[in-house]
This record gives structure tokens, sequence and C-alpha cells, in this order.
């Protein structure tokens, strides 16, 4: 049993003083507000949940930096899909497995405890099915074990080049199948999800231009009660394509044809109308931010006033992995929201911090999409997180993430994942090992590019 005395804890009722979590099985066993400090107690100034990071792709990591030399043309996402291509293709087992855990050991030094991994580079490099089906799943539940990262396994069903089922490009070669195989990863999915402490499963249709109308109908009961993500809206060009093909925008298209409810996570969603806005926010459905990454490809600017005042729920993601900075997510989706409406503090409700607005949404849609509870209460998963204050100790506790997400100097410093500290003093445990195996694998890789 270990016992938590914080300073401050933000609790789902907000923040409060002098507060005692007791961990126990990797559970918080209770939570106990206006209670002194006990003999044993570690303590800490202030503590909150850690922070579920809900899209990402684990194999991208490796070309974080690599993709921001100008073509001859004009550049965006399309262009940078090339580069994607040729990294997925030269990528071994050892290599996924490798990124991944540096990957997770960075996302838990951030503040993240749990990851929605999207994973869609399922087949050897020349397309062909491993033994195992899941062989590449594996890795990626091994690496998220080695790094104490929670995991909700979203394994990709990915068939499709463009919209009317249009044949697969040959770089996408590692990630297609067709429904039956499918079935067969899923099943091997489950097996291994359930050998990780807190492993969750769900489902992920790639996007309306990847997984046609039938399949994505057949695919759907092989969620079973999980988490469902898809990518939606993220590019014009993309939703230019599917008014082509459908005679509707994809968010439209996905309200008014499936079944679209508060298992769903929307990944991006950033190009939808007024409307798409309000009716995906009466939905239940989670709308999953990747700011960063979203700035870096060029995407667009997500419309969150409008998505917020109907009710919807956002959490973040690291998506690209090109960087992996809690504070930073939570600061680019509100400082676009400030550029494109030329005001300030829009998250927040008025007379709110900004930063607490963020944090908690971003909590509370991310365990959603997730499927895991929020917060620090008793019976859930003992996923935490605590400050560094130490630059600051002058801080009023109603300001420290504002200072977290936009003034810089206050970071993390501890991060317990069901209920086993992973990080302290902002440095993972197993940094150094993960870190060398990294290296070498990077190495490795880089030598295979061409050119």
């Amino acid at each position: 049993m270990t016992v938590i005395h914080a300073e401050t804890a933000l609790l789902p009722q907000g923040l409060r003083r002098d507060v005692r979590i007791v961990l126990s099985g990797g559970a918080i066993d209770s939570v106990e507000a206006g209670a002194a400090a006990q003999a044993g107690d570690e303590r800490h100034r202030f503590v909150l949940p850690a922070m579920p990071n809900l899209h990402s792709h684990a194999f991208q990591r490796a070309m974080a930096g690599l993709a921001e030399t100008r073509g001859r043309g004009e550049d965006s996402f399309w262009s940078w899909r090339t580069v994607m291509y040729r990294f997925a293709l030269s990528m071994t087992p050892d290599h996924v497995e490798a990124v991944a855990a540096q990957l997770y050991m960075e996302m838990l030094e951030a503040g993240f405890g749990r990851v929605g991994e999207f994973h869609y580079l399922h087949h050897d490099a020349d397309g062909g099915a491993y033994a195992d089906p899941a062989e590449m799943a594996a890795r990626i539940a091994a690496a998220s074990a080695e790094a104490g990262i929670g995991l909700t396994l979203l394994p990709v069903f990915y068939a499709h080049s463009g919209f009317g089922a249009a044949a697969p490009a040959e770089g996408q070669r590692r990630f297609i199948h067709d429904p039956d195989g499918f079935a067969r990863l899923m099943r091997r999915a489950g097996e291994i999800v359930s050998s990780l402490p807190g492993g969750r499963l769900g489902i992920a249709p790639h996007s309306l231009r990847a997984v046609a109308p039938d399949e994505l109908a057949a695919i759907l009961p092989l969620a079973g009660g999980g988490p469902v993500h898809i990518h939606a809206a993220e590019q014009v060009r993309e939703v230019e394509d599917c008014l082509a093909w459908s005679g509707a925008r994809p968010v439209e298209w996905l309200l008014e044809n499936a079944p679209v409810d508060a298992r769903w996570c929307l990944i991006h969603a950033t190009h939808m109308t007024g409307r798409e806005s309000r009716a995906l926010g009466a939905s239940g459905a989670v709308a999953g931010l990747c700011p960063v990454t979203e700035a870096n490809l060029g995407d667009g600017i997500f419309d969150a006033p409008t998505f917020l005042a109907a009710g919807g729920r956002f959490g973040v993601g690291s998506d690209s992995n090109i960087r992996i900075a809690l504070d930073e997510e939570l600061r680019t989706l509100e400082y676009t929201q400030r550029l494109s409406r030329r005001s300030r503090n829009v998250v927040a409700e008025p007379g709110g911090s900004t930063g607490l607005a963020l944090f908690s949404h971003a909590l509370q849609g991310g365990a959603q999409a997730l499927g895991v509870p929020a917060g620090i209460a008793a019976g859930g998963p003992a996923d935490l997180a605590s400050l560094d204050l130490s630059a600051a100790p002058w801080l009023p506790a109603e300001q420290a993430l504002d200072h977290f997400v936009f003034a810089g100097g206050v970071g993390i410093d501890s991060v317990w994942v069901g209920g086993r500290r992973e990080v302290e003093g902002g440095r993972h445990r197993r940094r150094d090992a993960i870190a060398a195996r990294f290296n070498a694998a990077m190495a490795d890789l880089i030598s295979r590019q061409p050119g």
C-alpha cells in the first residue's frame, strides 16, 4: 500500500487541499480531502490524474524531425505521407518495439499515463502476413509493458486508398486487411491485451476513404463494447473527395450512416460546418484533437467554441509523435483558437482558469475515448502525476495548471500507473536502457533509407 499526501490535488469536484490518496493493488483505495499528512506518507505539492493520450501512431516516432525539408512544390499532408510510407516499409518488428518503448517512456515523462495506439502497421515488408497475425500488435504491447504505460490497443482496419473502395496503393501494403483477416487479428489482439494490467481493446476503422460502408458495418461488431476510433475530416481534400463520392461531408456521413455514440472518437474532425460541430457535440462522441501534429501537418483549426457549446467532449493525442509534450498539446489547442478568433482564454468559462479547463476537458474526453474511468476517485485506476513546482515556490495552487500549460517552469515530477511509480524527478526509471535500444534501432533505420 502507498499513501500520497498532496497539498493540492485535482479531484472530480475540482481543486482540493490536503488530500490523502491511498493506493492498493493498482487502484485507488480511498481519497480524503482536508486530511493532515501522516508518518510514512509520500508528500507532494500538487497531484493530478495522469492524462490519457488518445491517439498515437507509435512507429511514426522514428521519423520525427526527418520530414521537415521542403519539396520542389508546395508541401502538404499528402507529401508528408509519402515519407511516412517509406519509413513504414523499412521497419522490422524489433524496430517497432524499440521505437514504441522510447515513445511510451517519453509520454510518461510528459504526464501521460495511458495511450490509445491507433495501430495499422500489421504485415511484413512485402505485405505478407506474419506467422502470428498480431506480431506487430504484440510488439506494441511488449513496449507498453516495458515502459509501464496503460494501453488501449486500437487495431486499424484499412482496405482502400480512397473513397469508392479504390484499390490500395503499393505503399500501403503493410496496412491492408479484408474483414476475415481482420477478425483473426482482433482475436489475437484480444488475447494479447488480456495479459496486460489494465489493458483495453477497441477497434479503428481507419477513415471513410480507407473503409467501404459494407466493410464498416461488418467490422464494428468486433469492437464488442470497446472504443471505436476513426479519422474524420482532417484535410480539406478529404472533405471534397467525400462530397464527390457520397454527397455528404465525412462527419455528416458518419452521423447519418453509422451508430456514432459515446463509444466513438472522431480523430481530428477539423473541417466541420457549424451544424456538424453541434451534431457531433450532441452525439456524446469524443473529438480526438492532436494540436501539435495538426499544426505540423498544416491540417487546420478545430472549432472548439461551437463544439463545446453543444456539450461536446474532447481529448488530446500526440498522433505522429513529432513532439511528446502534454503542455504543448493543450497550449497549441488554445493558441489556435485565439489566433482564429482574435480573442483570449477561449476554452475557459467566464472567470475560470484556462489551464484547468483545458486539462479537465482533455482528461474526461481522453478517458472516455480509451474506455477507462477518469479522475482521482476511490475504485479508479491509480494513474497519477505530480507537478514539480520547485522553480515557482511562490505560485498559488489555483494557477499551477495555467503556469504548466502557458508559462513554463512547472513540469512533471512523478508519474504512477497502476500504483507503480514509473517516473521520478521527471525521469523514467528505465530511461538509459530504453534509450540505448532506441538509438541502436534508429541508427539501423537511417542506414536503410534511400539517399
